[in-house]
């Protein structure tokens, strides 16, 4: 990482209403063993299939925050991407999504506030029925333009 050069994402006077991004992911079993281990989470709807099959779900569904994790990685790495920030979602999740399912995101850029530095998105996603499983309205914060080292590094000269 370190003296590595990494490209920020758009800054907000370079995004425009009507931008957007789409990725689709397949849910793999070792993606659900790492969030599973990473949050400590044991709930036997996400990994017990005996468990699951007896619930109207009838097999194990992938948590909503898994889901959530997809459109916050489109987010920060590509719209705005990197170096920006999440201020607040309001997700709804209509439909649930079973192990390896493939699932597709979209995140739009539906309004720009400059004066907040804010850009409202809408992320969807879909399952591969084309049966909505993820929609909502995210704040987003895009990266900030850095200050320039060498501007104030003579500072101390006259």
């Amino acid at each position: 990482m370190l003296g590595k050069r990494r490209k920020l994402g758009k800054k907000v006077h370079e995004l425009e209403v009507g931008s957007s991004y789409t990725a689709s992911n397949v849910i793999e079993d070792r993606d659900l063993l790492m969030y599973l281990g990473l949050t400590d989470d044991a709930n036997p709807l996400y990994i017990q299939h005996d468990y699951a099959s007896q619930t109207p779900y009838k097999q194990p569904v992938v948590p909503a925050v898994m889901l959530f994790g997809m459109v916050s990685s489109i987010i920060s790495m590509h719209l705005p991407g990197p170096g920006s920030h999440i201020l607040q979602s309001h997700i709804h999740y209509p439909k649930p999504v079973h192990h390896y399912d493939e699932v597709k995101f979209t995140v739009e850029i539906t309004d720009i506030q400059h004066e907040e530095h804010t850009v409202l998105c809408e992320a969807t996603g879909f399952d591969t029925e084309g049966d909505v499983i993820l929609q909502g309205t995210l704040t987003v914060a895009p990266p900030y333009e850095p200050r320039s080292m060498t501007a104030s590094s003579l500072e101390n000269f006259y």
